[in-house]
């Protein structure tokens, strides 16, 4: 498999022409990745980078009177995913499966210390700090947890179908890891790891009456955190009636709406943002879906998402794939990233028109953010090292079945 992994490049060509095989519209050896996946991705991270670019001058020029500020630190991050891509495309996903409890014990451990070491910014302690870079551990937390899951779902697949003990293990493992992250506090990654968590669950056959138990232990729990929290509570009543207090709790969402709704069908023109002047809090950050839609327009908000929807349908797609060929490990984690893509996207982009509560969670692919990005970048180049390996073993099965 090392020398498998020489063999993945971005410039990729034949292996040579295998005729009369099809299966799921693909050649073996016509081309040794997904292309249409890594050309999605890759918008994504480029559109991303004009949208800080857009997005961050105003608030950069005021807190640095360096107008290039976030811009140039974004570059930096863009260099870190270049190493990032070239490091994981080269990991074989048994690497992945042997390592995988070792990462879960390595993040928990990152996780310790940043309540013990950890950076604080803006009342909330997620970051540890590496000299000049920032990292936050929940990020590595999602990523961490996601292998960790796909490993387990493979070493304890009939058990989890069978019996409450195999399905409640891995929760258990989520509660610990829930418990650190609630600390920072972090609810966000909370319900990303453990809407994952269940979809996993779902799909890999558990039984109904404990996924249904499941469902309504996470929803009452989230309802306790939220009323145990005033800050939370805020967020919430806010969310649902932003303008009975535009300039207090409801602020952050009425300014995002009223971005949308200068955006229109077509957007008032890249640059063009209003809301961007200070006036939208996190404008580069977790609000950057409102400013796109004041720039861009309802078309600009429909072309972002529609590739978002991409990545994702790719992922879960390649999810069946592999599992119809028996790599279990790598179908669960293919299922794992699609619905993290998916469910991230879906918080972000609900928290800033309005229909969910503010939560502190970034756009896959587009928000600032070094973390966010180098995370999304490691599980997107995942996605591509699974989908390398299969077409491998369909090619070499081929070539087996020819002599």
């Amino acid at each position: 498999m090392a020398s498998d992994a020489k063999q993945l490049s971005f410039f990729g060509r034949m292996l040579g022409a295998l005729p009369n095989w099809q299966s799921d519209n693909e050649v073996p050896g016509s081309q040794l990745y997904d292309r249409a996946l890594l050309t999605a991705v890759l918008s994504l991270i480029a559109f991303g980078f004009v949208m800080v670019m857009s997005a961050s001058m105003p608030e950069a020029q005021t807190l640095t009177g360096n107008p290039f500020h976030f811009m140039t630190r974004h570059v930096g991050y863009l260099l870190g995913c270049l190493a990032i891509a070239a490091i994981v495309l080269r990991i074989d996903m048994q690497t992945w499966q042997r390592i995988s409890p070792i990462m879960l014990l390595v993040v928990f451990l990152m996780l310790l210390a940043v309540l013990l070491v950890g950076t604080t910014v803006n009342g909330a302690t997620r970051w540890l700090s590496v000299g000049p870079i920032r990292i936050q551990v929940a990020e590595l937390a999602k990523f961490a947890f996601s292998v960790y899951m796909a490993g387990y779902l493979v070493r304890r697949h009939q058990e989890v179908r069978e019996n409450a003990k195999g399905f409640y293990k891995p929760i258990a493992v989520f509660a610990i890891y829930a418990l650190l992250i609630l600390c920072q506090p972090d609810l966000g990654t909370v319900v990303v790891l453990f809407v994952g968590t269940v979809g996993l669950l779902f799909l890999a056959g558990a039984r109904l009456f404990d996924f249904f138990a499941l469902i309504f232990a996470g929803l009452l729990a989230f309802v306790a955190l939220v009323l145990l929290e005033p800050y939370r509570m805020r967020r919430v009543t806010s969310f649902m009636d932003p303008w009975q207090d535009p300039f207090g709790s409801g602020y952050q969402l009425t300014q995002s709406l009223m971005a949308y709704g200068r955006g229109d069908w077509l957007g008032q023109g890249l640059g063009n943002s209003i809301q961007k002047l200070e006036y939208l809090p996190e404008a580069h950050t977790d609000f950057i879906f409102a400013v796109i839609g004041e720039e861009l327009g309802f078309i600009g908000i429909i072309a972002v998402l529609s590739v978002l929807l991409f990545v994702t349908l790719r992922a879960i797609r390649l999810g069946n794939l592999c599992l119809a060929m028996d790599k279990s490990f790598e179908g669960y984690l293919a299922y794992a990233i699609g619905i993290w893509i998916c469910f991230q996207t879906v918080v972000n982009v609900g928290a800033s028109i309005g229909m969910l509560p503010t939560k502190g969670l970034t756009l896959p692919f587009v928000s600032y953010g070094g973390s966010s990005l180098w995370v999304m970048t490691a599980a997107a180049m995942t996605l591509l090292r699974i989908d390398y390996e299969r077409r491998m073993s369909l090619v070499q099965a081929v070539q087996r079945s020819v002599r």
